[in-house]
């Protein structure tokens, strides 16, 4: 049987039987797939690290009737720090539910994946405010689904000067006087209007690299977590785990 060699990102992990396990993964060209791990729950077994929550490795799968099974798996990443701070965690298992919502099988999910993979390293590994990695993460993953915002010009009047608002219900930036009859316009200074702009435009490997501050924070975070929120459908909350 034909196997297939691909990496991608562990979303989550079931028990099955008295050792195996059921996985979701995140891969670039597969999308979203199960994979059983036959074993892996064994002590000694050698998909024991590959296959832990947020790992993220190289499998060898082999394609069966209504899943994937793996041979064979290395590890790339573990991410080890995020399982040792429940501060970090809770940020990482907010991400990650997002993700398993907006991906399915047989997708291609490079720049998720990328996005995603960028954000954790940070949360891991940075001192980096957190709360501004999931702003910046929500705004380019609505970028990538087709959601990108318009911030060059007014989207009513197309004035270029002045876009103090950003429209939730018209998907963009307005100048004063076009916002004065939108309810669901929001104030924004000039950090936050060029922190939108940037997110949206940068290349991928440097989306995450500026900070906010204060007021601009507070901004950033409201209008990524509320333009978020009504373009999926969906409000999501970062919970506390215990």
């Amino acid at each position: 049987m034909a196997t297939i060699n691909v990496k991608g990102i562990v979303l989550s992990e079931n028990n099955m039987g008295d050792y195996d396990k059921m996985l979701t993964i995140l891969t670039p060209n597969l999308g979203k797939i199960s994979c059983s791990a036959k074993g892996a729950r064994k002590p000694k077994s050698a998909l024991l690290a590959g296959t832990q929550l947020f790992c993220f490795g190289e499998y060898l799968l082999y394609q069966g009737t209504s899943t994937y099974h793996i041979n064979s798996c290395e590890t790339i990443e573990i991410f080890y720090k995020i399982r040792t701070d429940l501060d970090k965690l809770k940020y990482a298992i907010h991400l990650n539910k997002i993700v398993q919502d907006i991906t399915d099988e047989n997708e291609n999910c490079y720049q998720i994946l990328q996005l995603y993979l960028n954000a954790l390293y940070l949360i891991a590994e940075t001192k980096k405010d957190k709360d501004l990695i999931v702003s910046i993460f929500k705004l380019r993953l609505l970028s990538i689904l087709g959601f990108t915002p318009r911030v060059m010009a007014c989207v009513n009047c197309k004035e270029k000067e002045n876009l103090q608002y950003f429209s939730i219900k018209d998907n963009g930036v307005k100048c004063e006087a076009c916002s004065r009859q939108d309810k669901s316009a929001i104030f924004m200074s000039e950090s936050t209007a060029n922190a939108i702009r940037y997110t949206i435009s940068a290349p991928a490997k440097k989306v995450y690299l500026f900070d906010l501050k204060n007021d601009a924070l507070e901004e950033f975070k409201l209008i990524t977590r509320v333009y978020f929120n009504e373009k999926l459908e969906k409000e999501y909350k970062i919970e506390e785990l215990f």
